[in-house]
């Protein structure tokens, strides 16, 4: 079996879990794709690339004599906004049909299924990893002094700055870059002199030393995310779970769908049941150890990025032996 993919470190031979051996080569554009499509043993998994992938879909519709199994991980989608966001969301839904296995990091698929066509039937679940696996293993953690808000996507910092403004404990935010939040479809309404008093601006330069000082200092890593069936992304979680920090976040897909006892979960957009879980955590230590020690655990099971492109490996090798899966032509 040959796995064509954009994944740039993907083993070049691998061994599934199974016993099934394989090799892989990396393509990035769909004109590299092409030189596989009549490989019979070929198999074509696109990682975090939309647009690449729709490529792919469109060809397929166009050429369906180039049609390969065609799996898809970590597709990131986000709900459509005005008319012409749901024309977008109607074509991406057609295109998507070409897709034979979506594999995600989250297992809530209402949002999915009712924009994009995407249900369980072609779908399956895969742990993320802490993108900072190997910077929490060694010495002591500190516990961190402030409730620090981190990350972008869909990221409601209005929410958290209302419920801070309710309680006396130090605060943090890394300083925002309001271009990428936007990108990310957060929400930061505030200019930054009319922060809460208790709200501290970290040094940030997007980099994943910054992200680690940011977390390290932490007492508590709250993130807050907008109301939506979309996924937000898990990465944040993971590095604050690897690190040891207590983790409150939003029932949203991507957090309260697949973390259990790692996290504590509050409904989004509700700052008052946000405060109540921020100050609970800070005031009982042994909730906030409880918390914190099982997402650790989770976070090292997990393992980096080798680790996850074998459970990716894995997924692709049990869907491609499984009945309903297409055939190699």
């Amino acid at each position: 079996m040959l796995l064509v993919s954009n994944l740039a470190r993907l083993p070049q031979n691998w061994v599934s879990k199974g016993g099934v051996c394989g090799q892989s080569i990396r393509c990035a554009s769909v004109v590299c794709f092409l030189r596989y499509c009549f490989r019979r043993d070929s198999v074509f998994v696109i990682n975090c690339d939309p647009a690449l992938l729709l490529k792919l879909c469109a060809l397929f519709a166009i050429f369906p004599f180039f049609r390969r199994p065609l799996v898809a991980v970590d597709l990131v989608l986000r709900e459509p906004r005005g008319w012409t966001g749901w024309l977008r969301a109607a074509a991406k839904r057609m295109l998507l049909r070409r897709v034979d296995h979506f594999i995600h990091h989250f297992k809530d698929l209402e949002g999915y299924q009712q924009v994009y066509g995407i249900g369980p039937e072609r779908s399956s679940f895969v742990f993320f990893k802490p993108n900072i696996r190997y910077e929490g293993e060694a010495g002591a953690i500190p516990e961190g002094d402030y409730v620090l808000c981190f990350g972008r996507s869909l990221r409601d910092f209005d929410t958290f700055f209302a419920a801070m403004e309710t309680l006396p404990y130090p605060a943090a935010i890394p300083r925002p870059d309001f271009r990428a939040l936007a990108e990310h479809g957060a929400r930061f309404s505030r200019d930054l002199n009319s922060l809460p008093d208790n709200v501290q601006l970290l040094p940030d330069d997007g980099s994943e030393e910054s992200q680690v000082r940011c977390l390290l200092g932490a007492r508590l890593v709250v993130l807050p995310v907008l109301k939506t069936k979309m996924p937000s992304g898990a990465s944040t979680a993971l590095n604050s779970m690897l690190l040891g920090k207590c983790v409150i976040g939003s029932e949203v897909p991507a957090i309260s769908d697949v973390f259990e006892h790692e996290v504590i979960t509050v409904p989004p957009e509700d700052p008052q049941a946000l405060a109540a879980a921020i100050d609970r955590a800070w005031k009982d230590d042994e909730l906030r150890h409880r918390i914190s020690e099982a997402g650790r655990r989770l976070a090292l099971s997990l393992g980096g990025e080798p680790e996850l492109y074998q459970r990716i490996i894995d997924d692709v090798v049990v869907w491609l032996t499984n009945a309903n899966a297409p055939s190699l032509r």
